[in-house]
């Protein structure tokens, strides 16, 4: 029997998602729970898993497609449609054996050749590559199983797809250009004669290439019909990749130079920007996948919570000193400690005195639900945009475990394999805007939470001490509140305490 295979719910609430790559072709035999595909969420991406032991039947969906939750994306072939199949084959006619031979045959010609090139697809296991290497694959029509990766545990980068893609066109190349020869021989002994006129010119009617070079024209805006060449197959125009590639950089060169003529105009008075002079300066992107979540979430926690921010700043000059002690035998049990684990305990604190920082509306039941446990989420800046992983029960834990588990979370989010679960269930957030530099901002809120804490940059100002103006490290901070739930006094209490235990780090302690 045939069993079909639906997209399934991977996110809470999700309804669609996008097919990153297939980890199995057709004809290949999985077993249960043997991931199959990997699809991108709202959030991350994750491994789709098969539902039985069979052979993958027919794939339907492509790399790349936005698939809405429920729709079949995968048909497997059970062990009784194979052992019907086999019966069925048996009564096939000469005609097609003849084809399923020479079709087999290919199929051991391409595991052959993934085998010398040492492809993990060959071998039967799974790809591992970044999220990006599989991108840049399917733009360059690369088979992702068959690029030998130089990472670690054989992990597949960037530079290898490249790599790899570049030794395609080569191979293509080559073949296309014995194939016509090798077709001649015993027909036609004489030389192609020399081309002329209307066949070696630019701007031609038809011109011969490998798929490859196509490839290569599309990806570098070139015309085939355009690209100078001296070399013919059967009566055509005939264009290398090396000749596209020239060709590419030759207009590069011409736009680089007209751009400089067009910004020397325009300095002057003397020349407009045309329509297509701007094109050629502005890139366009899809609005889609996290970074669209992102901003939905966004625009309906700025449009839907009144924001409200409050700031201050605070002398963290014990914390500093504090920090550098503790810094060495964080270092010597393997762990790099940063400022955040304190200012979660820090802002824990705060949370206890004024627990309504701690809440949710609950705009429906027309209720403020206050939290009595403390999940932080800590913003993280990733390159799909600004994630935000939860700490978990942070009032449970110690400052070294909150650095370790911190860490782990930021770097999942970083490179698009954390769980969605981590980054649920949060009851208040921090955003560190000071590590790129700023001391002020305001935060939006990260919704249905209802206040976030935007931290600053620590720097040297001059403060009055004892009567004295001396140096301190300050931290300013950025409080962002729901004001139908927090009043502007409870935000500057809340804000006071956590001032407190970041001037004192002992308090910590208590």
């Amino acid at each position: 029997m045939v069993r079909e295979f639906e997209l399934p719910d991977v996110g809470e609430g999700l309804a669609e998602a996008e097919v990153v790559s297939w980890l199995v072709s057709v004809g290949d035999a999985v077993t249960e729970d043997q991931p199959v595909a990997e699809v991108e969420t709202d959030k991350a991406v994750v491994e789709v898993p098969s539902p039985v032991n069979g052979t993958v039947k027919e794939i339907l969906a492509e790399e790349g497609e936005m698939v809405p939750v429920g729709n079949v994306i995968i048909t497997f072939a059970t062990e009784e449609d194979e052992t019907a199949s086999e019966e069925s084959g048996d009564t096939e006619s000469d005609e097609s054996e003849a084809e399923s031979a020479i079709s087999a045959v290919s199929e051991v010609g391409d595991e052959d050749e993934d085998a010398e090139a040492g492809g993990t697809a060959a071998k039967g296991g799974r790809v591992f590559a970044s999220p990006s290497a599989r991108r840049l694959a399917r733009e360059l029509d690369v088979d992702i199983a068959a690029v030998e990766g130089s990472g670690p545990g054989g992990r597949v980068s960037d530079a290898d797809v490249r790599a790899h893609a570049a030794s395609d066109d080569e191979e293509e190349a080559v073949e296309s250009a014995v194939e016509p020869a090798t077709a001649k021989v015993g027909e036609d002994d004489e030389e192609e004669p020399a081309p002329t006129g209307d066949v070696a010119r630019a701007g031609r009617d038809q011109t011969l290439a490998a798929p490859a070079t196509r490839r290569l024209a599309e990806e570098e805006s070139v015309n085939l019909d355009d690209v100078p060449t001296d070399e013919t197959r059967d009566g055509e125009a005939f264009v290398r990749p090396e000749q596209v590639r020239e060709f590419a950089e030759t207009q590069r060169a011409a736009q680089a130079a007209d751009t400089e003529a067009v910004q020397a105009g325009q300095e002057a008075g003397a020349v407009s920007t045309t329509p297509e002079q701007v094109d050629q300066r502005e890139t366009r992107e899809p609005y889609t996948g996290i970074r669209r979540t992102i901003g939905e979430q966004m625009e309906t926690s700025k449009y839907t919570a009144p924001h409200v921010t409050h700031h201050d700043e605070v002398d963290v000059t014990k914390l500093v000193e504090t920090r550098a002690r503790l810094k060495e035998e964080a270092e010597a049990r393997g762990q790099k400690l940063s400022y955040m684990p304190f200012v979660l305990k820090a802002v824990v604190a705060g949370l206890r005195e004024y627990p309504v920082l701690n809440s949710q509306l609950d705009e429906e039941a027309d209720e403020i639900v206050t939290k009595h446990y403390y999940n932080i989420g800590v913003a993280a800046a990733t390159d799909a945009g600004l994630m935000v992983p939860v700490v978990d029960a942070v009032d449970q834990k110690g400052l070294l475990q909150l650095s370790e588990e911190m860490n782990e979370l930021v770097a999942a989010a970083r490179d698009r394999s954390i769980a969605r679960e981590d980054m649920q269930g949060g009851t208040f957030s921090i955003t560190n805007f000071g590590a790129i530099g700023g001391e002020y901002a305001t935060p939006i809120i990260n919704y249905p939470e209802t206040a976030i804490l935007g931290l600053g940059a620590i720097k040297e100002k001059p403060r009055v001490v004892d009567g004295e103006v001396v140096p301190r490290h300050v931290l300013t901070l950025s409080l962002s509140i729901d004001h139908r739930v927090i009043d502007g006094a409870e935000a500057a209490a809340f804000t006071n305490t956590v001032k407190e235990h970041l001037q004192n780090p002992e308090l910590l302690l208590l």
